[in-house]
Order: structure tokens, then C-alpha cells, then sequence
């Protein structure tokens, strides 16, 4: 049995909590948190469970094999390493660092221990994106062309990060895990609308080789709430609502033909349209896959879906769009 304990109660622990408690290998031994409201919470849900507002009480605690991060982003690096250094296996909410530097540095940190790190990238766990992996890796969509994506909704507005770093996230490491394919250049237009705030409404753009491009529109300052993802092949596409509890994926065998005229000054566009249909999802909670997954990991020595490499590599294009958005857009490369 893996003892865990789990670092934030606030808005994401509480999920983190009881997917760790219902998982068949873990039990959750403490939960760490500044409020002792929250703390309060945990115990009449879950009696057994230790609580303690100093995270130290983690740290020093032997018996406990891993820790879960659910806090601030800001807060992230400096609790990771520290439960790294006390011998412990990592699980840390999106993005993993504040930075390229300090994700770096855990990951090194991991490694020289011997200790697993994983970055809760929920999405990349969820029935839908991993179907729509695979129809990507079969070929079923062809050449991937695009990936069009809205997050938006009224709220949550968050004081730390701006707007990309907290909604465009997940679209990242979708794009990650179902694409598999390297960045080049980002760009991407931002603006706050709170003085003194981050970014609530922004635009990012993603440049790939091949043609291949992504855009994600996110926004906290919208009325309504949209989950809605385009991905463009040469040979179909797919719409993606995460709000749709039946036909979340649907396929369309949709797309267009091109020919050469024999004026080499024209192009014929042509038109193919075909079947639509909706392939069933695995219903299983992402987050309980995404528990059992890391559990597995820390008992078999395996390596994450979404381990310390992953959770860079959407910190430099998160940095990249950033930087793109305080000029105003202009293009930032990655290396």
C-alpha cells in the first residue's frame, strides 16, 4: 500500500483527495493546508486522515512515499523539490513550475534520486483525448493540419499566472500528447481588463514544420462556458466538446480535394463530404486513471505518460507566450 499525502485542499485537492482514497494501491495518510477551514472539510469527510497547516509535517514523516501537489502555481517548485529532497515521489498540479529553469531543476532533482515526477496533466487521462490520440497515430485523420481550440467561461480569475497559464495549459498538453510533435515559434496577444491583474483574454498560436498549426483562444471574461476543439487532417476532422456528456468526439469524413488545372495559374478546390459518427469514449474519471497510473509508475519503476519532460516542454511554450504578448505579439522561437 502507497501512503500519499496530499499538499492544498482548496479547489482541485478535494478531487486529488478522493481519487487517491478510492484507489485500490494508495491511502491517503495527511493533507496539508494554510486554511484551517479547509482542514476542517477533511476531517469530517475523511476522519482518518491526518491534518496539519506545516507542509514540514509531510517532509519529515517516513512513512509517507509521495506527495500530491494542489496549490498555487508560484508555490509549486519550491514544494516539489522540497518533498523531493526528503525522499519522496512527486505528483504536482499543472503547470509544474514557474518556470523552464525550476522544472528543470526538479526534474534533475527526481533523477538523481531515483523518484518518480509527474505533472497532472488531467486531460491527457480523459477517454476522449486518448481516443483521439490513437485515431491520430492510426493514420485516421491522415496529416494533421490543425488544431483550433475556445476555453472560455465567466471566472475563475486567478491572481498568480494570467489566462494562458492557467486555461491554455490544457489545451498544451493535449496538444502534446496527441500530436507528439515539436513547437517552433509562438505567438500569442493578451489583455487585462483588472488593473493590476494578469491577462484574462488572450490568443495564442503555435508554429509547427509541415504546415501544421495550432490556435487556442482563452478567456475568463466570457458569459458563457465553451470546451470546444477542432482538429483538422488531411483526410478527416474532429470536433471535440468536452461539455457534451454523449457524443463528445465526433468525426467527420469531411475535407478538401486539390488538383492542378491545366492553367498552372489556377487550382481546383474540391469538396469531399461524407459520414459523421461518434466512436465511444472510455468512461473512466481521468483523474482516477491518472492516480492508479502514478501509482503504477512509483511501483514498477515506470516512467509517466506525463512525466517532468512533458510538463517542460508546456512551460517553455507557456514562458514563449508570454514573452510574445508583452511585444505585442511578435513571434518568439523555441529551441
Amino acid at each position: 500500500m502507497l501512503n500519499v499525502a496530499v499538499v492544498g485542499y482548496g479547489y482541485w485537492g478535494p478531487n486529488l483527495v478522493r481519487n487517491f482514497v478510492e484507489a485500490p494501491e494508495s491511502e491517503v495518510v495527511m493533507v496539508a493546508d494554510i486554511s484551517e477551514a479547509n482542514l476542517k472539510r477533511v476531517s469530517s469527510r475523511y476522519p482518518a486522515i491526518q491534518t496539519t497547516t506545516s507542509v514540514d509535517d509531510i517532509y519529515n514523516n517516513n512513512g509517507i512515499d509521495a506527495v500530491v501537489i494542489a496549490t498555487p502555481v508560484n508555490t509549486h517548485y519550491e514544494l516539489a523539490l522540497n518533498a523531493l529532497q526528503s525522499g519522496k515521489h512527486v505528483m504536482v498540479e499543472k503547470p509544474m513550475a514557474s518556470s523552464s529553469e525550476q522544472a528543470k531543476h526538479l526534474i534533475q532533482e527526481a533523477q538523481s534520486r531515483n523518484l518518480v515526477l509527474m505533472v497532472d496533466h488531467t486531460f491527457v487521462y480523459t477517454g476522449a483525448v486518448r481516443k483521439i490520440a490513437n485515431l491520430v497515430r492510426e493514420g485516421e485523420l491522415g496529416d494533421v493540419l490543425y488544431y483550433d481550440s475556445t476555453r472560455i467561461n465567466l471566472g475563475l480569475f486567478q491572481h498568480d499566472v494570467n489566462v494562458i497559464w492557467d486555461l491554455a495549459v490544457h489545451d498544451l498538453s493535449i496538444i502534446e500528447y496527441v500530436l507528439n510533435k515539436e513547437p517552433r515559434a509562438v505567438s500569442a496577444t493578451g489583455m487585462s481588463h483588472v488593473e493590476g491583474e494578469p491577462e484574462n483574454v488572450a490568443y495564442l498560436t503555435i508554429y509547427y514544420d509541415d504546415n501544421l498549426i495550432a490556435h487556442v483562444n482563452v478567456n475568463w471574461l466570457a458569459p458563457v462556458k465553451v470546451r470546444r476543439t477542432l482538429i483538422g487532417g488531411s483526410k478527416k476532422m474532429i470536433v471535440y466538446d468536452a461539455l457534451e456528456p454523449i457524443e463528445t468526439i465526433k468525426i467527420y469524413d469531411k475535407g478538401i480535394e486539390v488538383e492542378t488545372a491545366e492553367d498552372i495559374y489556377r487550382t481546383l478546390i474540391g469538396y469531399r463530404t461524407g459520414d459523421m459518427y461518434s466512436p465511444k469514449v472510455e468512461a473512466t474519471e481521468a483523474l482516477q486513471l491518472e492516480a492508479r497510473h502514478f501509482i503504477d509508475c512509483i511501483k514498477n519503476g515506470k516512467t509517466p505518460e506525463t512525466d517532468g519532460a512533458a510538463g517542460l516542454r508546456v512551460v517553455k511554450i507557456l514562458e514563449a507566450a508570454s514573452e510574445s504578448i508583452k511585444n505585442r505579439g511578435s513571434v518568439a522561437e523555441l529551441s
